[in-house]
């Protein structure tokens, strides 16, 4: 092709590539997602990345595309299909198809891509990985209570410290019940809601103008507000209010079981009070005092709070909601200190999995989002994301790649080195047998930017000895690294010796391993 003619590597808006560092780093993290979930008793299921358009319905909130936020298609029968928008849409067909099947109350967990057909921007993908776990055909509170358990012993399996996350509950019935005793339409309701999701980053006073007529910021830039009266802001700054003071109540006496529960019992009956005339609003404070409860029997005050300021965007959830906030303070782009914010959320969706049924099925779930997740690692420096924990990489050079009848006993090493076990029997480090045409300079130069711990190296002077040379590319970088002032000590050249070490053949693998112990 000529060069107009040749493509353009690119790659689409929203999307991203992963590197090998990532990848490896997301796996570990992912494993220790599963087994905190299994040890809950939770199975693993998989659905596809496609459904159909009806089944996976029209939950998402506003979009700013005119295709409710979903990637869609026609198939050849000119049915509409989609990319899946979350994983819980797709979990409600699953068990409605399969409900005969499977037990009840039916515990599952699922990991995978989800698609968000989005104007993409910062932290913003079209493309994003959730991991879900889901109680279907439980009832009680006490699955919601189980699933915020569930979400606080996984941050801690994954190396975040209690105190530096906090599992915040609220109850969609509750807040019903405020705008309903307060005469907000249904058409005001979705800005009430845009409005208390700030709550945690502006002031009362400022979400205050999001619920009325409008706000507008340090640039000047006016956010439309939902319209109430100031009697109708004033009951939804009220309910916002005794929110905080539970929030800070859950935080502050989580050691002290009695105190914490007789404060909140105090600002739970306050929130009642608000919802007087609201049956909904009613039901949904007696159930989350029967989740305070709960986790107060479990010792799990303060790391899971009750906080009404949850809202949650999708429109499916019907009770209780939650999320997962990490609460430590890190340097966001423009070196401003701020706190991480939500990794994880979820609810109750009692009418999902009943919209494929006769019959009413209740459920439970939460979602983490895997690659804020990982963010938040990194910014803790979890060992889960360290890049050292991956097995350390040996490069086996091929001196003589231009003869065919040496690679055989290259491909020897190599095999050797594969099999390589520690003393509990597993898998010592992983080995790369240079396959390209190269020369022994450009090789030594693969193997560093592969990161290897070491370079095996026969050429035919080491062939027709019966030795090996394995160079040491750690300490090797350091001698470099160290200049000219020291090459005469004898330390120096005592480590030269160390960096280029000679073995016999039959001794490949104990001789690597004698250099990967440096670095143990």
């Amino acid at each position: 092709m000529s060069k107009p003619d040749k493509l353009k590597a690119r790659q689409p808006r929203g999307f991203v590539d992963r590197g090998p560092a990532d990848v490896a780093a997301t796996e570990r993290m992912l494993g220790v997602i599963r087994e905190s979930f299994s040890r809950y008793g939770f199975d693993p299921v998989e659905t596809p990345f496609v459904e159909f358009s009806d089944a996976l319905g029209k939950f998402l909130p506003d979009q700013d595309r005119p295709n409710e936020g979903v990637f869609s298609f026609q198939d050849d029968d000119e049915q509409w299909l989609s990319l899946r928008y979350d994983l819980t849409a797709p979990l409600a067909r699953y068990v409605a198809e399969n409900y005969d099947a499977l037990p009840k109350p039916y515990r599952s967990y699922r990991a995978g891509y989800v698609f968000r057909n989005e104007k993409p921007g910062p932290g913003r993908f079209r493309q994003f990985m959730q991991f879900d776990a889901d109680i279907v055909g439980a009832g009680s509170v006490a699955a919601d209570a189980e699933i915020c358990m569930l979400a606080a012993d996984t941050m801690e399996a994954l190396g975040i410290k209690r105190g530096d996350y906090v599992v915040k509950v609220n109850n969609r019935k509750v807040l019903d019940g405020v705008m309903d005793a307060a005469g907000i339409d249904a058409v005001q309701r979705l800005g009430v809601l845009r409005a208390i999701d700030k709550a945690d980053k502006f002031s009362l006073d400022e979400v205050g103008k999001l619920l009325g007529e409008g706000r507008k910021d340090e640039s000047g830039d006016f956010t439309k507000g939902a319209g109430l009266s100031a009697a109708q802001t004033d009951k939804i700054l009220r309910y916002l209010d005794i929110g905080k003071n539970l929030a800070d109540l859950g935080k502050a006496y989580g050691h002290n079981l009695a105190k914490s529960a007789e404060l909140s019992s105090a600002a739970l009956q306050e929130l009642r009070q608000l919802v007087v005339g609201a049956d909904a609003g009613g039901e949904g404070i007696d159930e989350l005092e029967q989740i305070n409860a709960l986790i107060s029997g479990a010792g799990y005050l303060g790391r899971i709070i009750i906080d009404p300021s949850v809202v949650r965007g999708l429109e499916y959830y019907t009770g209780p909601v939650y999320e997962v906030e990490l609460t430590f303070p890190v340097t966001n782009d423009d070196g401003q200190v701020v706190r991480f914010g939500s990794v994880a959320g979820g609810g109750r969706y009692d009418g999902l999995v009943g919209r494929f049924r006769p019959e009413p099925v209740p459920a439970t779930g939460f979602s983490i989002g895997v690659s804020r997740l990982y963010s938040a690692l990194k910014a803790v420096k979890s060992p889960i994301v360290d890049a050292k924990a991956e097995l350390p990489l040996v490069v086996v050079t091929a001196m003589d790649n231009k003869s065919p009848e040496h690679m055989p006993g290259y491909q020897a090493f190599v095999s050797q080195l594969r099999q390589a076990r520690d003393e509990a029997g597993k898998p010592l480090l992983r080995a790369d047998l240079y396959l390209g045409s190269s020369g022994f300079n450009a090789q030594m130069k693969y193997a560093d930017k592969r990161g290897a711990v070491c370079a095996v190296i026969q050429g035919s002077s080491e062939r027709d000895a019966g030795t090996v040379i394995i160079k040491d590319l750690i300490l090797g970088a350091e001698l470099a690294a160290a200049g000219r002032e020291v090459k005469d000590s004898a330390e120096h050249k005592e480590r030269q010796a160390q960096a280029q070490i000679t073995r016999p053949a039959n001794q490949l693998v104990e001789g690597v391993k004698e250099v990967l112990a440096r670095y143990k």
